[in-house]
């Protein structure tokens, strides 16, 4: 199902709206930028943990910590997208990159498919992810599952054969360390600023998840996208970590980025998932989201 404009800017259909989705930290880009001075630290930090980090430089450190709310007082900031043209980078303020890369006129041409930013003060790295490995056994599972849909299987079978490969791949994507996911918005595409520097601030200032991105214009179909959603991921470190998926969801809520209660839902999705093409709909009757905003706010 395609995804629906709503009149308050809101946004309702399939979860899977962009099925070519990258990962978290994207893929390398000839767009880089020199070598730039870290962004001196803000002024403003977790009401709850308001320390000061001792070093202001980029890392990239490994961290086994399963947090992305509270800053390590002895890590220095990082940044994966650093010198990357479509990226935030340390020495800009949040504004000055809101400025630089507006989603609605950023060109996908110059720019790639993505704008990103991530959670500087964020100790989960996810630099150790083991994709090739990881999609390797995924299409195993995938085939095996494949072979035994082919025989016809009772409907009482067929749900015990999707839900073992469903466990099967998600514990290949635990084991590669491929553990990130991501919440996805589809604001309308008048609604994309306000969204995309809500979640850009939140990012930024380590009060969500360790990465987001946002989809630049794309010039090739300009007239059939015109005034459709664009996709807007808000990532995690880890899908299994129920406690933190809630935590982003409902900073997303308290942002008034995503209805909470009753409201329109936003779905979860395993980057996992992604890699190995598995979109609403697909030959495996496998279910493309993890989680709703709705059941994951319920405690369900």
């Amino acid at each position: 199902m395609a995804a629906t404009a709503k009149k308050d800017g809101f946004v309702s259909g399939d979860q899977d709206y962009v099925s070519d989705d990258s990962s978290l930290y994207g893929s390398p880009s000839p767009n880089s930028l020199a070598t730039l001075a870290p962004l001196p630290l803000p002024k403003t930090y977790w009401s709850t943990h308001p320390q000061t980090l001792s070093s202001t430089s980029t890392s990239t450190s490994t961290s086994t910590s399963t947090s992305t709310s509270t800053p390590s007082t002895t890590k220095p900031l990082f940044n994966p997208y650093a010198n990357l043209l479509h990226a935030r980078q340390l020495s800009e303020s949040i504004p000055s990159f809101l400025a630089r890369l507006p989603p609605l006129t950023t060109p996908s041409s110059t720019y790639g498919p993505w704008l990103y930013i991530a959670n500087p003060y964020s100790p989960s790295r996810l630099t150790d992810s083991d994709w090739a490995t990881f999609t390797t056994s995924g299409r195993s599972i995938l085939s095996s599952l494949s072979a035994q849909l082919a025989t016809s299987p009772p409907r009482q079978q067929l749900s015990r054969l999707r839900s073992s490969a469903e466990k099967s791949l998600l514990a290949a994507a635990r084991e590669s360390r491929c553990t990130s996911g991501k919440w996805m918005l589809f604001p309308a595409e008048r609604d994309v600023p306000r969204v995309w520097e809500g979640v850009a601030m939140g990012t930024g200032r380590g009060e969500l998840g360790v990465s987001a991105k946002v989809a630049t214009r794309d010039e090739e179909d300009e007239e059939g996208r015109k005034g459709k959603p664009r996709l807007v991921c808000v990532y995690t470190k880890d899908f299994g970590d129920r406690v933190d998926v809630r935590r982003v969801v409902e900073g997303l809520v308290g942002r008034g980025l995503v209805e909470g209660g009753m409201g329109r839902a936003v779905y979860y999705k395993c980057d996992a998932y992604t890699h190995l093409g598995i979109s609403a709909g697909n030959e495996w009757g496998l279910k493309a989201s993890m989680y709703s905003s709705k059941e994951i706010l319920s405690g369900k």
